[in-house]
């Protein structure tokens, strides 16, 4: 069985104006679920998605592409554009480490069985052997050894 894709929702928009001016992707969400689904939410954000540049847009042209939207804006002296891509994740080196359960102790072999309310301490004797005291209680406590506490 395999698991749920996820996907990325990156965008790659024009910075700068002039010589200055370059593009920048950056990751802006990620979508659990079927690439309809991510494309679906991608498409969402591009429809209200406001670049910085042009200050004063004359034309705006959402275009979709296989695997996204491209987002033309004219302005009064060039176009800016936007790409809005949906792709797989594959990795993530900074992804949340889900921690792997730690296992259950294993039951000692020759632990003393519960007390029963209202029953007799065993006797001395019986006690050591059963790991109880005269008084009924445990000679070892039951949190010493396990790993789960700090």
């Amino acid at each position: 069985m395999s698991a749920v894709p996820a996907w990325g929702l990156v965008v790659e928009t024009t910075v700068g104006t002039g010589e200055r001016k370059h593009t920048e992707a950056q990751v802006v969400g990620h979508v659990t679920g079927s690439r309809q689904e991510a494309l679906a939410e991608l498409e969402r954000r591009a429809r209200s998605y406001s670049p910085t540049h042009p200050l004063s847009p004359r034309r705006r042209r959402l275009l979709r592409v296989g695997d996204g939207f491209l987002l033309v804006v004219d302005g009064a002296w060039q176009s800016f554009v936007t790409r809005f891509t949906v792709a797989e994740l594959l990795e993530d080196s900074a992804a949340p480490r889900i921690p792997e359960p730690e296992p259950e102790p294993e039951p000692e072999a020759d632990a003393a069985p519960e007390p029963v309310a209202g029953a007799a301490p065993p006797a001395p004797a019986e006690a050591r052997e059963s790991g109880l005291d005269a008084d009924g209680v445990p000679v070892r406590p039951a949190w010493l050894g396990r790993r789960d506490l700090p």
